[in-house]
């Protein structure tokens, strides 16, 4: 979920930054119709360039996920031996090169009704929090508009989470199998953990999940909208794509720091009784915190942290690079529909 807070971030700055000028105003009708455009090619551009950015971060991706579970099934020794250039050649050499991608088409069926819902709910809960008395949109007040900008998108993030998170775990459970395979696809994963998990197998890490989104979103979008401030003021000739890439990036690195522990107690709650194995934490949220930095100590709530700011750069410069050039595209292609 980091990954779709810090996109959220970038893309939503971005575009503000490149259409700053002013413009002449239009009729009403018109003014509607290029919003009503401007929704679905955005809705498009953005699952797309998500999409696009999970498959090619996706071996990163896979690294992040196998380190961020090795605590629990694995003896010290072993995860003193750990790296990230030891754990690529063991896939390579075991698996083979296409093991890398493992799981990458339940991200992508993941990521697109994640966009769709996450959009779609940023919107009504921006409508919703207009109509509260002092929040009305007034352009003079930007602290109202972004407290609704911050309220709205951790709720919608929120949302988001909760509607497509089955596909989230079943996408954590393909990516850490490894020479092993218990679970041979989407619905094969689903019906399996439906059937000896129960229905609430499908849930397993969402109460982790649902705590990082928000303070995830908070940092990113705090982070990314301060240091591009601060950037545009002392240097306001820089082009708004390189300032945006630059300031998307290291609010994704502050967002991970802050998060990461959170994010590998949700991958470790995800695979509690995965392939028929016993529950390896029987307590809540702090109780395994706790378990973990006992057994592998404070380091190993960041095992996979590397991995995970390897994928920020080009994570993020490559959906907004798509997200922009879809966008540009799409304008052009939606009038003639």
């Amino acid at each position: 979920m980091q990954t779709e807070a810090r996109v959220g971030v970038v893309v939503e700055g971005g575009p503000r930054a490149l259409n700053s000028q002013p413009k002449q105003h239009k009729p009403l009708q018109q003014q509607h119709q290029q919003s009503q455009i401007g929704t679905v090619s955005q809705l498009v551009a953005g699952g797309v360039a998500g999409a696009l950015s999970k498959t090619c971060t996706a071996p990163l991706a896979r690294l992040t996920i196998l380190f961020q579970v090795q605590g629990m099934h694995s003896d010290v020794a072993t995860l003193r031996k750990a790296s990230i250039w030891h754990e690529a050649s063991r896939i390579i050499r075991e698996e083979g090169f296409r093991a890398f991608w493992k799981g990458n088409l339940v991200t992508i069926a993941h990521r697109l009704p994640y966009s769709s819902v996450n959009f779609y709910a940023y919107e009504r809960y921006k409508e919703l929090l207009h109509m509260i008395p002092g929040l009305e949109s007034n352009r003079e007040n930007m602290g109202r508009d972004l407290l609704v900008h911050f309220v709205g998108g951790g709720l919608a993030g929120i949302t988001a989470a909760s509607a497509t998170y089955p596909l989230d775990l079943v996408r954590t459970r393909l990516a850490a199998q490894t020479n092993v395979i218990y679970y041979r696809g989407i619905w094969h994963a689903l019906q399996t953990i439906s059937r000896e998990e129960s229905v609430f197998g499908l849930y397993k890490g969402l109460g982790a999940t649902l705590l990082g989104v928000g303070p995830s979103i908070a940092i990113s979008f705090s982070v990314y909208e301060s240091l591009r401030s601060y950037w545009q003021l002392h240097r306001p000739h820089d082009a708004p794509v390189a300032v945006s890439l630059a300031c998307g990036s290291l609010s994704g690195i502050a967002s991970s720091t802050a998060t990461f522990p959170l994010d590998l107690v949700r991958r470790r709650k995800q695979l509690e009784g995965a392939g028929g194995r016993a529950p390896v934490y029987t307590t809540g949220l702090l109780g395994i915190f706790k378990q973990i930095i006992q057994t592998e100590g404070f380091r190993g709530l960041y095992r996979g942290i590397m991995p995970e700011y390897y994928k920020v750069v080009p994570g993020v410069g490559i959906c907004f690079m798509t997200y922009e050039t879809l966008k540009l595209l799409l304008a052009d292609v939606t009038p003639k529909l």
